[in-house]
């Protein structure tokens, strides 16, 4: 287990903090603090606050992806998807979504608008080296492998 600490920003106390919608659900859903509908237009992308902070041990990031839902029915995910929250980031948790739909979509205060997923983060450390060791795939990018 892992503390999470979480802030909820002043005049949020209507917004529901980050939480399971089912027992075994990976992702925290993640509620629009909005202080009026916005309408996010076919196309568009807005930021869109969640209401709250939180802190985190360093061994974590916390990723925020689409809800299915809302891309099924509307078009509507997240860029930069997913994005990612670093254990040392103490601001305002925010939702970058756009609209790929056809149609304008109107974001509610309080409406569930993306999930949150938190990752162990692996200590790695860099080893500048003057050959890399061979595979058989070597430099093979983009479609080497065929379709």
């Amino acid at each position: 287990m892992y503390p999470i600490q979480l802030k909820r920003l002043p005049g949020n106390e209507d917004i529901e903090l980050p939480r399971q919608m089912s027992e075994w659900a990976a992702g925290f859903d993640l509620h629009a603090a909005v202080s009026e509908p916005v309408a996010l237009e076919s196309g568009e992308r807005k930021l869109i606050p969640t209401g709250f902070a939180m802190a985190m041990p360093k061994e974590l990031e916390a990723q925020i992806r689409p809800r299915s839902g809302l891309a099924y029915k509307h078009g509507i995910t997240c860029l930069n998807s997913p994005g990612t929250i670093d254990a040392d980031y103490r601001g305002e948790v925010k939702v970058l979504l756009v609209n790929l739909g056809q149609e304008a979509f109107i974001i509610e205060r309080g409406e569930r608008i993306a999930q949150m997923v938190f990752q162990r983060v692996p200590q790695v450390v860099f080893e500048e080296v003057s050959e890399l060791t061979d595979t058989s795939r070597g430099a093979g990018g983009f479609g080497h492998t065929g379709k």
